[in-house]
């Protein structure tokens, strides 16, 4: 299938999962993220949930690396070059809702991207190959290869991925694992 069609499918699919399935299935996500080596990892980026796209709750995980001392970094985005912009998230760190309804730090300490060492990546989709569908502005593959090379990306996802993407494009970056609920 192509990104356009996913896209659409897998937007439904997310926005019909019942209250009570999508937190059994954030349970089983944050099980493997929480089990993961960190021992290497200092420099954790992750996303903010969007909550009006039924995003997985990222606060558990957040959580999580705040207990195991880690830097998180998020991101603000440039809607005019379709570029994001990475800032350390701590406890002083507020945040304002920008017009795609994402969570956006507005006085925090800018990171260059080559600093982090995880990448947290949202999706709607992906494929066996470990290609994923997004919302289609490429925000996600620009960021990922400004990245050093040893950066490690692992998705997040509520479905287990599809046997392949149909139009994978030469920017399109795969990521290194897929964490998706084994339920």
């Amino acid at each position: 299938m192509f990104k356009k069609e996913l896209r659409k499918i897998y937007k439904e699919k997310r926005k019909e999962l019942s209250p009570n399935q999508k937190l059994e299935l954030e349970q089983d996500i944050y099980t493997q993220i929480f089990e993961l080596d960190f021992s290497e990892i200092q420099v954790v980026h992750l996303f903010l949930s969007i909550r009006k796209f039924d995003e997985i709750n990222t606060q558990p995980i957040i959580d999580f690396l705040n207990k195991k001392n880690k830097t998180i970094v998020v991101s603000k985005c440039d809607f005019g070059n379709n570029t994001l912009q990475h800032f350390i998230f701590d406890k002083n760190t507020k945040l304002e809702v920008n017009s795609w309804g994402i969570p956006e730090p507005i006085n925090a300490q800018e990171i260059d991207p080559k600093e982090i060492d995880l990448v947290l990546v949202p999706m709607l989709i992906s494929d066996e190959n470990n290609y994923r569908v997004g919302y289609g502005k490429g925000f996600y593959d620009g960021f990922l290869s400004e990245c050093k090379p040893t950066v490690k990306t692992i998705g997040i996802n509520f479905f287990k991925p599809i046997q392949k993407i149909n139009d994978i494009h030469k920017f399109d970056v795969a990521l290194n694992q897929i964490i998706y609920p084994r339920k």
